[in-house]
């Protein structure tokens, strides 16, 4: 358990660092392309131009990761107060680029003024607030400009110093290929971009400002290794992995996204030896003939590589070698490892959901390597009478899955029946089953005869629409009767908040919650359930067993934690819980703002979930309730949607 949340700790610090870089490549980009050619040695020397390098390096790329670092801690007001506070480190040390002290000041002043205003929340009076919120950032960032002048800008000086000094040993020392021991698996097990962008960039381009270039950009960012992979997949793997891998080799290399490889690697661990030894004879070859970038690579697409490597012959030679020469080590022991294996399918749906709990995020590009849509025998049914959203119990993400598909069902003008269950319960006549990608076995050996689409997100999948496009081509003028007589057992998607007076009240609505673990919120918002006279006491532990289950997260920063199907006999009563929290909490990778707890009895609770279900399908209704400052605040948003 210890290592476990050392291992997040440590994910979400990388994660941090990368998060303030990442909205700002392009700035870096521009600057990149901007030195590459107009400085005295670029493809078009030009003295005027050429005046841009330095501001930009100097005052435009902190400020950038000083603001975004501020904004990331406490929004508008702290972008603007970290920005201020990074012009003191940019002026307390001019000659260093100050991308390390924009790390520091940029967070530290959004944290700053964000505990400011929750000091004197519902403290100002009428009218003062404009009055109280400019000059209270303005006196805390002048403040911590001037300290961050005086103290931190020097700090941070001395300590990149440092880190260069150590750079440049472990290159003298011809040790420098040996980080890969520590940078491929890093990359590959959770620290994929924090690494990069988090500890190389900002020491890279303290490098390119004294030499021109610098080889940090292109220790994580070399595509090589995990083409290697991906070819060796191409000729000797099987299964799913063969066939995906050829894709998958496009959009790494070309496009770019390392990502789309880690799964291949996760199958099978020995692979974690091929990238290794991929990395370290990349590096080799660019310390051993000069390589190097201008600046970051991002994303580390060959494509990327080239626009930023400097006008130098040599330079481009020792860049493409090195990602060839690691292309080849690391194909040549993946051969080896894949035809010495057991030869076996190789599940590459599996090693993807373990990339993605390890990264606790959801990746961005599983869908090239994996099948997300789950289908029977891959063929569409001809006639669509019965839509099913299957879940665990049945009266939380299948009801509101259910209700927003059929409200887009109708306004599509199509009349086909759509209703939600536990999978335990699916009926025999059901054409298509809907489930959360985790649970679609289980739906699958429930059902093995109906077409089954997996989702992710029950709030805003894309798979609605598609599933809409089909049902357009195949209905036919027969259904009509029997969706007829089956549409009474719909779940209507109207929003009617007043029908149960009970069901929703005000003291049940909790604001400004915080909580370091969802099993934490969770058992708050179980626990709230009970103390409404909602639930039992033993429904609290069903709802972490339910969790476990399959993530209970629904998209729009929305969860909506429940009981398990035989913790039905647990509930009193019909009745919801709303937990608002602004800073949010983890749900496996994805951040919950809005938790409505979910107690349901004989489907009294279907109304109101069906409405909720359709306000918070807009995250602009969602973003509103995370605002209210008040429970009667945020229940009118909800009754006037």
């Amino acid at each position: 358990m210890g290592q476990s949340n050392i291992k997040v700790a440590v994910q979400k610090f990388g994660n941090f660092l990368s998060s303030m870089v990442l909205p700002n490549i392009g700035a870096f980009i521009a600057w990149g392309l901007i030195t590459a050619l107009f400085i005295p040695t670029g493809f078009f020397p030009n003295e005027s131009l050429a005046k841009l390098v330095g501001p930009m390096v100097t005052y435009l790329l902190p400020l950038l990761i000083g603001y975004t670092g501020g904004k990331l801690v406490h929004d508008q007001r702290g972008g603007v107060v970290g920005a201020i506070a990074t012009m003191g480190v940019i002026v307390g040390a001019p000659d260093t680029p100050m991308f390390l002290g924009a790390m520091v000041m940029g967070p530290l002043g959004g944290f700053v003024i964000k505990k400011f205003d929750q000091a004197i929340d519902g403290k100002v009076r009428s009218g003062f607030e404009m009055l109280v919120n400019n000059f209270s950032a303005g006196i805390l960032g002048g403040i911590l400009a001037i300290l961050a002048f005086l103290g931190v800008g020097p700090a941070v000086d001395a300590f990149t110093e440092v880190l260069v000094a150590g750079v440049d040993w472990l290159i003298a020392a011809g040790l420098l290929p040996l980080t890969s021991i520590l940078i491929e698996p890093a990359k590959i097990l959770f620290l994929n971009n924090a690494i990069n962008h988090g500890v190389l960039s900002p020491i890279g381009l303290e490098q390119v400002q004294q030499g021109g270039r610098s080889i940090l950009f292109l220790l994580e960012a070399n595509p090589g290794p995990g083409l290697g992979v991906l070819l060796a997949f191409m000729l000797f793997g099987r299964g799913t992995a063969k066939q995906s891998a050829p894709g998958a080799a496009i959009i790494h290399f070309f496009g770019g996204i390392h990502e789309i490889y880690f799964p291949y690697v996760l199958m099978k661990p020995m692979l974690l030896l091929s990238v290794i030894l991929g990395g370290i004879s990349g590096v080799f070859t660019l310390v051993l003939l000069g390589g190097g970038l201008v600046a970051p690579a991002s994303p580390g697409s060959i494509i990327a590589i080239t626009a930023v490597t400097p006008p130098e012959g040599m330079v481009y030679v020792a860049n493409f070698a090195a990602v060839i020469v690691a292309a080849v080590v690391s194909f040549i022991v993946s051969a080896l490892v894949l035809k010495s294996g057991k030869q076996t399918d190789e599940d590459i749906n599996e090693a993807t959901k373990k990339m993605e709990q390890m990264k606790g995020k959801k990746s961005s590009v599983a869908g090239n390597v994996t099948e997300e849509t789950a289908v029977n025998n891959g063929t569409f049914p001809e006639k669509v009478n019965k839509i099913i959203f299957a879940c665990d119990a049945g009266m939380g993400s299948s009801a509101m899955g259910a209700s927003l598909l059929k409200k887009k069902v109708k306004e599509a003008g199509l009349e086909v029946a759509i209703t939600n269950t536990a999978i335990s319960s699916i009926p025999a006549d059901t054409d298509i089953v809907i489930t959360q990608e985790e649970l679609t076995p289980r739906a699958k050996n429930k059902m093995p005869n109906a077409y089954h689409i997996s989702v992710d997100n029950f709030l805003s999948s894309p798979e609605y629409d598609k599933l809409i496009a089909s049902v357009q081509n195949k209905i036919t003028e027969e259904q009509a009767e029997i969706v007829e007589e089956s549409e009474k057992d719909a779940v209507d998607v109207e929003p009617n908040m007043d029908k149960d007076d009970d069901l929703l009240l005000e003291e049940n609505i909790f604001i400004g919650k915080e909580f370091s673990t969802k099993e934490e919120a969770i058992r708050f918002t179980g626990e709230a359930l009970v103390k409404a006279g909602y639930v039992k006491d033993s429904y609290v532990d069903a709802m972490v067993e339910r969790e476990e289950i399959t993530s209970t997260y629904m998209g729009n920063n929305v969860a909506i934690p429940h009981g398990t199907e035989d913790a039905k006999k647990s509930v009193i009563k019909s009745g919801f819980t709303v937990i608002q929290v602004p800073d949010g909490v983890n749900f496996n990778g994805e951040l919950a703002k809005l938790i409505f707890g979910i107690a349901g009895r004989d489907g009294t609770h279907l109304e109101i979930l069906s409405g909720i279900a359709v306000i918070c399908s807009e995250q602009e209704n969602v973003d509103q309730m995370v605002q209210a400052k008040t429970a009667k605040e945020l229940m009118d948003i909800i009754n006037s949607k």
